[in-house]
């Protein structure tokens, strides 16, 4: 399962991070980062309408490469300038070609809020997430169990990080509840195997409360998504493949915000 392959990437990843910078050299340093601003991500995605987070992805495991003239910054700043509430920046590098570095870089320019999407599996990535400068990290339900997520939630909410907890099915609803969780994104895509239903949103939007921000991930493409999508009272879209093939950025985000 590619699951269980990108995991399993990311704790040898994890390992070789922690051998160049111990665990407690880098908490120790998240930890003496002075707040400018906290929860960011959360608010961003609070206003009223539909909120966009805007996702910068070079590669991934179904498409293969999706972007051959890879600039990251004029992309994020294009985001920007077309009304993204958020940047969402994959740091995975094995399967999706990330970086962190890309994240650094582009939070140095953009003002606008920015997710950290990667697999989370060790407590030394949130306190790397706070040192690179992310607003927010990704929890993927369905690679941690129910202690564990509970644990990274509140480590992330003692460095004013917010939580995007990602969910796929009912149980995971129930679990992301029962932590706290005040953004629940909602994975279309299978991420066992990465085959995408849109109507996973619709389904599972009424099993979650109203004061939670509600986000639908993966397989939006069009105008007529989006209206179902606010119809249903979603708070906000993660787009990424449909924004990252696109040969005019600014034109596209119109389009789906018209």
């Amino acid at each position: 399962m590619i699951l269980n392959k990108i995991v399993d990437a990311t704790r040898i990843r994890v390992d070789k991070e922690k051998s160049k910078k111990s665990f407690d050299t880098i908490k120790k340093e998240a930890l003496n980062i002075a707040w400018t601003s906290c929860y960011k991500f959360e608010k961003a995605l609070s206003k009223p309408g539909i909120n966009f987070i805007c996702e910068i992805k070079k590669a991934s495991p179904s498409k293969g490469l999706i972007s051959d003239s890879f600039n990251y910054k004029e992309i994020a700043l294009e985001y920007q300038k077309s009304g993204a509430a958020a940047i969402s920046v994959i740091t995975e590098p094995d399967f999706f070609l990330g970086n962190k570095d890309y994240l650094k870089e582009i939070k140095d320019i953009v003002s606008v809020s920015v997710l950290r999407k990667d697999f989370i599996i060790d407590s030394y990535q949130i306190y790397e997430s706070k040192i690179i400068g992310a607003d927010a990290i990704l929890l993927i339900c369905t690679i941690l169990d129910k202690e564990v997520l509970k644990d990274f939630f509140e480590i992330a909410n003692s460095l004013g990080l917010s939580c995007l907890v990602e969910v796929h099915d009912e149980k995971e609803i129930e679990t992301s509840l029962s932590i706290g969780a005040k953004i629940i994104g909602v994975n279309n895509r299978n991420l066992k195997n990465f085959e995408v239903n849109f109507n996973n949103s619709i389904k599972l939007r009424k099993l979650v409360p109203d004061d939670k921000i509600f986000v639908s991930e993966s397989g939006i493409k069009t105008k007529e998504h989006i209206d179902i999508l606010k119809a249903n009272n979603i708070n906000a879209v993660l787009i990424g493949e449909e924004l990252m093939g696109s040969n005019n950025i600014n034109l596209k985000l119109k389009e789906l915000m018209s």
